[in-house]
């Protein structure tokens, strides 16, 4: 049902547009409808239009120097005021203002994407809004001020009230929540408001995981459903007497107190067992699994555990066997000592001689 719906709309505007192009213009031509598909209302709006076609101009100045552009709608004063390019769309007073030859802009607030001139695919909700951006594409900022000073950076998201106000020139970037404002310049930052400061307790609690190679965000998982070829570790964990813990302080980039920290280096975990670390997306060494560091531990640990039980089995026999031999001797030297009284006892009496 839904995409017959579909194709009957396209086929409508298909239709629409062929009859908009051919025909010829209204004398006098209808109030704001001009040829072209074109609307404009307000002073000078679209004023120097030549071929452009199925723009929408509502508001003083509005698309002004659009001459050949496409597929624009401005509604403010000022919106896509020096605007050239097409498909854009602007709304709200000097939203989109500078824009010359960007392409597929959509601007909704004040001043939203005010300075920029060449920048594309870049979408911007809220007063001042990616107001800087000049160059910069591929922006996603609602919010108010969101990414306002970003001006070449790429490929940034912001959601939140001056979410990513701070970024410049960084791409890669994402702001979440109110005043994540980030650092100018920097490049494939992550920030989520209270991520730092909310404590979770209880039997539900889980640590949070990234894929490196893909960014997505988790957890853990241990149920027997998400799993298989499992089988005994065995002696796999004996890997573990090869690595070489080390003491360390990160970089300042990544630690600004730069901590004393202890761990391993991911690089020399590789060489001893490279399931043991993960990889970032280029397939270089990122990080170790300390899960399954841990996971080895805990499989040394319990035969350890069961060596220990066995030699205690066998210390408990070695005592009961001990125990009994002392018996056993103890009775021995009762018996010789009975047969040796005996034999005692049954020598004849010494006789005296007595000489004259």
């Amino acid at each position: 049902m839904k995409t017959s719906i579909q194709s009957v709309l396209i086929t409508f505007a298909l239709v629409f547009f062929t009859l908009v192009q051919n025909m010829q213009a209204v004398n006098p031509a209808p109030d704001g409808g001009y040829p072209g598909g074109n609307t404009a209302e307000g002073q000078h709006a679209l004023l120097d239009l030549t071929t452009g076609m199925y723009n929408t101009a509502v508001g003083l100045y509005s698309l002004l120097s659009n001459t050949t552009g496409k597929f624009n709608t401005g509604v403010g004063a000022g919106t896509l005021l020096t605007n050239t390019g097409e498909q854009n769309t602007a709304i709200g007073a000097a939203a989109l203002l500078s824009n010359t030859t960007g392409a597929n802009n959509t601007a909704n607030g004040e001043s939203a994407l005010f300075f920029n001139t060449t920048g594309g695919n870049n979408t911007a909700t809220g007063f001042e809004a990616l107001r800087d951006n000049t160059t910069g594409n591929t922006n996603v900022a609602m919010g108010l001020q969101a990414l306002e000073h970003n001006t070449t950076g790429a490929e940034n998201t912001a959601l939140g009230v001056e979410a990513g106000r701070e970024q410049t020139t960084g791409s890669g970037n994402v702001y979440i929540g109110r005043s994540m404002v980030g650092v100018a310049g920097e490049a494939n930052k992550t920030y989520i408001r209270n991520i730092n400061t909310t404590n979770v307790s209880g039997g539900g609690a889980d640590s949070v995981t990234v894929d490196l190679g893909t960014g997505l965000l988790g957890h853990l998982t241990s149920s027997r459903r998400y799993k298989e070829e499992i089988q005994p570790m065995d002696q796999s964990s004996e890997a573990l007497y090869q690595l070489k813990p080390v003491k360390f302080r990160y970089k300042k980039e990544i630690d600004q107190t730069q901590a004393l920290s202890f761990g391993l280096i991911a690089e020399e975990v590789a060489d001893v067992n490279p399931d043991l670390i993960a990889r970032d997306s280029a397939g270089k060494p990122e990080t170790v699994r300390y899960e399954a560091v841990n996971a080895m531990l805990l499989n040394e640990f319990l035969k350890e555990h069961r060596k220990n039980e066995k030699q205690e089995v066998t210390i408990e026999e070695l005592k009961a066997e001990i125990l009994t031999l002392s018996i056993t001797v103890k009775e021995q030297a009762a018996q010789i000592q009975k047969v040796s009284a005996q034999i005692e006892a049954s020598k004849p009496a010494r006789q005296v001689v007595n000489n004259p």
